[in-house]
């Protein structure tokens, strides 16, 4: 661990200039008095870093000096697709190999390409996770990229919404979609040779969800013509046509046609893209796909008063229904406190 970390010591040292002892402490989160005992042992090396004294002064090395030790480690190069997202390969154990290997590309850059790259960094910067949500703790995470990069069988404890139940599986493949990890897996009854049976299909499991996991110690074979994202973008197509399984015909008030797209997503977008014209009052009329009618009734009431629902009846009904109930329940309220 020691020399990785003086390793990054220099790297910073090398791409950034002079550093005070607080700032490398802080990249390299240890103490001043440890940053002391590192920048001594590089000297003692042989890498020219010297101390400057007083208020502005710091670690730097001698003027063109750089270090060639620039090659990337396998654990440093996997970490490299998740550049732009350093809190995901810290849950995927990665942390330390992304930062580290940030730092060799940049000091393996030329001076000019160098300073662009600190440029983008300080400009822009990609939060996965959504809104107004905490992070999903997923302890079993790191086993589960493991079993994938290794292409070993496992055996997981998963609760479902109707209960827990016990799985093999071929993981194929890992996704990070809105701050949440799904696991990509064939399922099905496999044989003793790790191959899947003719009736394994692949299947989406939410890594929060595993209650328990088990790696085998065989390998299995990777279907060759498997593709994570092609997968990917036809099991969300299927989720979302099998979500939004009605329409809703809506009058909306100008405040709620500007709510849809924040409250439906790309369904509430393109209902208020292709909005009818305003009526008198300056409303207009929407179709808006939505789910089963309980669930519909729920996602509509968002809407208070800014909306109604002219159809289906069913629909109409019920939230006329729901509505009702509301008046009711606070009416009560209202006449009891009186």
């Amino acid at each position: 661990m020691r020399a990785d970390r003086l390793l990054q010591m220099l790297l910073l040292l090398q791409n950034r200039g002079r550093m005070t002892a607080s700032e490398l402490a802080a990249e390299l989160e240890v103490s001043v008095r440890t940053v002391y005992r590192d920048a001594e042992a590089l000297a003692a090396s042989g890498v020219p870093v010297y101390a400057e004294r007083g208020p502005d002064g710091g670690y730097r090395l001698m003027e063109g000096y750089r270090t060639r030790l620039t090659g990337l480690t396998g654990e440093e190069a996997d970490s490299l697709w998740l550049a732009g997202m350093p809190a995901a390969a810290a849950e995927l154990g990665l942390g330390a190999e992304l930062a580290t290997a940030q730092l060799k590309l940049r000091a393996a850059l030329p001076a000019r390409l160098a300073e662009r790259t600190r440029r983008v960094q300080e400009r822009f910067h990609l939060d996965a996770p959504a809104w107004f949500r905490d992070a999903e703790p997923v302890p079993h995470l790191a086993r589960v990229a493991e079993a994938v990069w290794e292409q070993r069988p496992v055996r997981v404890h998963y609760r479902r919404r109707r209960g827990e139940v016990h799985r093999e599986l071929h993981p194929l493949g890992l996704v990070l979609k809105g701050g949440i990890w799904y696991l990509v897996a064939r399922s099905g009854d496999f044989g003793g040779d790790s191959g899947a049976a003719p009736g394994a299909e692949v299947r989406t499991y939410r890594v929060s969800r595993i209650l328990g996991l088990d790696v085998a110690d065989e390998h299995f074979e990777r279907p060759g013509d498997f593709d994570l994202a092609a997968y990917w973008a036809a099991s969300s197509r299927r989720l979302e046509d099998a979500r939004l399984r009605g329409e809703a015909h809506l009058r909306v008030s100008p405040r709620a046609l500007r709510l849809l797209p924040m409250l439906f997503g790309a369904a509430g977008t393109r209902a208020a893209r292709e909005a009818g014209e305003p009526d008198a009052e300056g409303w207009v009329r929407v179709d808006l796909p939505v789910e089963s009618t309980p669930v519909a009734v729920g996602d509509l009431l968002r809407l208070g008063a800014e909306a109604e629902v002219l159809g289906p009846d069913g629909l109409r009904a019920a939230v006329a229904e729901a509505v009702g109930a509301l008046a009711r329940r606070y009416g009560r309220d209202a006449s009891a406190g009186s």
